[in-house]
């Protein structure tokens, strides 16, 4: 009888136990009114959050585990449900212009600038312009038919007979200087065929590549009113988005040559003639960008739409 009184008693101490436990874990103040009333008043200061002893000279506070862990769960059903509704977006997007017809690079579409405006309001991959998925070959799907875009642009990417790429790399310095960590370069390809392809290279410029030489632009491109190379913003209109730190690259265009064969043609616009130069200079915010899809605003008033190829460069 004797042993059966100790094991009960036993049974009862840890069952108090776990009822005390579980009052904790629910609620610091529910274990409080397990206390009575006289005493409470003994007990240190209470959070929620915290677990706070504590004397006005000597403050301890230890981080309550179970609810770091609800808000680090929160944060990752967030993350998931972000990325299903831009998955489901890059994959109307895709549809919306594939529907346009490869003949229709260039059409304005309301479907696709509602997309596009959707994909730019959820978040993506931060700081675009430096992060590492920027880099490499990207194919132009969709660019938007504006006014101020120079007609030697909207003649180019009008048709969809030949593929047009954008490839951003690194062109690594031939000496040993370890400081030197290259030099951006942002490329514009226009692929005839296998063996032949206008390439118009542009010395680009981040807070990863930083190009000191390459200053803001001061004119908006007009020649004798008329637009022939395209207009572009200046001023206070051009100015990068503070909530977006690091989307934008700045670029100057240095050279372009055809290519048949490895035989190479200088192409027809002088880009270092100083007269140009400032001319010449643009940029690019990209405003969304995944592993897959790239949307990026021209300084000439354009948005573009690319997406990632599988070559490596």
């Amino acid at each position: 009888m004797k042993i059966m009184t100790t094991k009960t008693s036993m049974q009862v101490v840890l069952l108090q136990c776990l009822i005390l436990l579980l009052s904790f874990i629910s609620s610091v103040e529910a274990f409080q009114n397990l206390i009575p009333k006289p005493f409470q008043a003994l007990l240190p200061t209470t959070t929620i959050n915290n677990i706070i002893f504590s004397d006005e000279t000597n403050p301890l506070t230890f981080p309550n585990p179970f609810a770091a862990n609800n808000n680090n769960n929160n944060s990752n059903n967030n993350n998931k449900k972000t990325g299903m509704i831009a998955a489901k977006l890059e994959t109307d997007l895709l549809q919306a212009i594939q529907d346009l017809g490869s003949d229709n690079r260039l059409a304005n579409s309301d479907t696709i600038d509602s997309l596009v405006e959707q994909l730019e309001a959820i978040p993506s991959i931060p700081r675009p312009a430096v992060a590492p998925q920027v880099y490499g070959r990207w194919r132009l799907l969709h660019t938007s038919n504006a006014n101020t875009a120079s007609p030697i642009q909207r003649k180019a990417v009008s048709s969809g007979k030949f593929p047009i790429f954008q490839d951003i790399t690194v062109r690594r310095p031939n000496d040993d200087d370890d400081d030197d960590k290259g030099c951006l370069i942002v490329s514009q390809v226009v692929q005839f065929s296998d063996t032949a392809q206008l390439k118009v290279d542009a010395l680009a410029s981040t807070s990863a590549y930083p190009l000191p030489e390459l200053t803001e632009r001061k004119g908006d491109g007009k020649i004798a009113g008329l637009n022939l190379l395209g207009v572009s913003l200046v001023g206070d209109e051009a100015q990068e988005d503070p909530n977006r730190p690091d989307s934008r690259i700045n670029f100057v265009f240095d050279e372009g040559n055809f290519d048949f064969q490895g035989r190479k043609i200088p192409y027809p616009v002088p880009f270092r003639l100083p007269l140009l130069r400032d001319t010449v200079k643009g940029w690019i915010d990209i405003t969304y960008l995944s592993d897959n899809i790239r949307i990026s605003r021209g300084n000439k008033g354009t948005t573009f739409i690319l997406q990632k190829e599988e070559e490596e460069l």
